[in-house]
């Protein structure tokens, strides 16, 4: 198996959620590729103050297109990264494999020059949807198979059929074992219901058993908390008999009082769970944290209503057409709405407090809104890595 240190190229790094949880795992970053100004800034700008995490990487602001993997010395363990989402995004354009933003074909180039032992990738779980389902089968066989590429001028119905009669054939063993399953960040503990889908791969002649790390946190644990013992409420210093338990959930109620004792698990985290202890920033300017400013202008609209406090937060996103309003504020006690503010959804995406973003609220929103979970990250990646030991 691989010795330590292991060193790893991080691709499409975005504001660094994945590449700072890989780190938190034990990978060292001897590459990190990202064509956004705004965010190999935030990169830089961390360095610069010294965050220990990202004192050392390389940060390389280029189109991984344009990426020279010959500059990276051999014997990298890791791959990881999430390719552009937006050709598979709900809300965006649903061009899949003929949008140009469609970074797959690099993420396995990068496979193919770089021969790491394993790799991770996380994409949307649009990707899921059963009008690309032929496609998410496509990159699974490129992910196994990364030697075998398309011919010249062949489309890429021609080469799925090619690599599905290879795979059947049986005669040419893949190079990679690949998994790929659909998370939700909530489910790990996370505050934010955030579904996405993973690609894990371990070369064949590892002969690795790999699964999904198990929850650790749940919904009906949330429920109960909440509803049945008061837990939260008191946590919280709120009278559980001021929060009155909502009408549309009294069959969950019936069903989950017979069995609260035997949920051993966590409940999911909340919007209030991370953010109470921060101040209100419509009433304090709080200079010594960082990111922490108050942005007006938040408005409901259909089907913008903002995050309950006393849930996981809705999906934070990135926008193709700018930053979504609705999906980034929150529904105070009030009933009124603001704004999350940068370093609140950055506790949403779990990124430490001393981790500072570049750029105005809209590109520091628009970096996180891309990012992975840290602490999803680091789940996943210290998965592989004791599979690596």
């Amino acid at each position: 198996m691989v010795s330590f240190p292991m060193r790893s190229v991080e691709l499409f790094a975005g504001a660094g959620g994945l590449a700072i949880g890989m780190a938190n795992a034990g990978f060292h970053h001897d590459a990190v590729i990202e064509r956004d100004h705004y965010a190999c800034e935030t990169f830089r700008q961390n360095q610069h103050h010294h965050v220990k995490v990202v004192d050392a990487w390389p940060v390389h602001e280029v189109d991984a297109r344009d990426f020279d993997y010959k500059l990276i010395a051999p014997g990298i363990s890791v791959v990881s990264g999430g390719p552009p989402c937006q050709p598979f995004s709900m809300g965006g354009k649903h061009q899949a494999q003929q949008d140009e933003r469609n970074m797959f074909p690099e993420a396995i180039r990068a496979i193919r020059e770089l021969t790491p032992d394993a790799f991770i990738f996380e994409n949307v779980k649009g990707l899921t949807r059963a009008s690309f389902s032929q496609y998410l089968s496509y990159i699974k066989l490129q992910l196994q198979f990364p030697d075998y590429i398309a011919n010249l001028h062949e489309d890429w119905y021609a080469h799925f059929a090619r690599l599905e009669l290879l795979a059947a054939g049986g005669g040419i063993e893949p190079t990679y074992d690949v998994w790929a399953q659909t998370l939700n960040a909530a489910d790990y503990g996370v505050p934010q219901k955030r579904e996405r889908i993973f690609f894990v791969g371990f070369k064949r002649v590892l002969n690795v058993d790999w699964a999904f790390p198990a929850p650790t946190h749940s919904q009906d644990a949330l429920f109960v908390s909440k509803w049945i013992t008061g837990e939260y409420w008191l946590r919280h210093s709120i009278k559980p008999s001021e929060k009155l338990i909502p009408e549309r959930f009294r069959s969950r109620f019936e069903r989950l009082i017979k069995k609260a004792d035997n949920i051993n698990i966590l409940p999911w985290k909340t919007v209030r769970d991370v953010i109470s202890d921060l101040p209100d920033p419509e009433i304090m300017v709080c200079s010594s944290i960082p990111n922490h400013i108050y942005v007006p202008g938040a408005r409901r609209y259909v089907g913008h209503t903002g995050s309950s406090l006393d849930e996981p937060s809705k999906t934070l996103k990135a926008g193709y057409h700018g930053v979504p309003g609705g999906e980034n504020m929150l529904i105070k006690d009030d009933g009124s709405v603001r704004y999350f503010t940068v370093r609140e959804a950055a506790r949403l995406q779990t990124f430490p407090d001393h981790y500072e973003f570049h750029g105005a609220w809209g590109q520091a929103m628009r970096q996180l809104g891309n990012a992975v979970p840290v602490k999803l990250a680091e789940i996943i990646a210290s998965c592989v890595s004791i599979h690596l030991r």
